[in-house]
């Protein structure tokens, strides 16, 4: 079966509501360093908005990267899916001055 690339993001796009990132730091560590929701699509594109960041400060004492796990003040569109299903996110979770641990 051949389908256009068009097609497969289309379908892609459909189909997956978050990513997240896992990173191996400088250290050796892996970190989530990202949760980006897939929004859609604008024409042949895959569109994505960043919903939590992780904010690099440097490195501690030990050697290991210093950080920290940062709302980028967007509230996901897929948050209302999570309310149907009876998974409520508290609203400020979302606010850009939020910290996750």
């Amino acid at each position: 079966m051949s389908l256009s690339a068009r097609i497969v993001r289309a379908q892609i796009s459909s189909a997956i509501n978050l990513v997240v990132q896992i990173t191996r730091l400088s250290d050796g560590t892996r970190r989530v360093t990202g949760i980006t929701e897939l929004t859609g699509m604008e024409g042949d594109i895959i569109t994505m908005q960043d919903i939590f960041l992780f904010e690099r400060s440097g490195i501690g004492q030990n050697g290991r990267v210093q950080g920290r796990f940062r709302a980028t003040g967007i509230r996901p569109k897929c948050s209302d899916k999570l309310a149907t299903a009876g998974m409520r996110l508290a609203a400020d979770m979302f606010e850009h001055t939020k910290q996750v641990a």
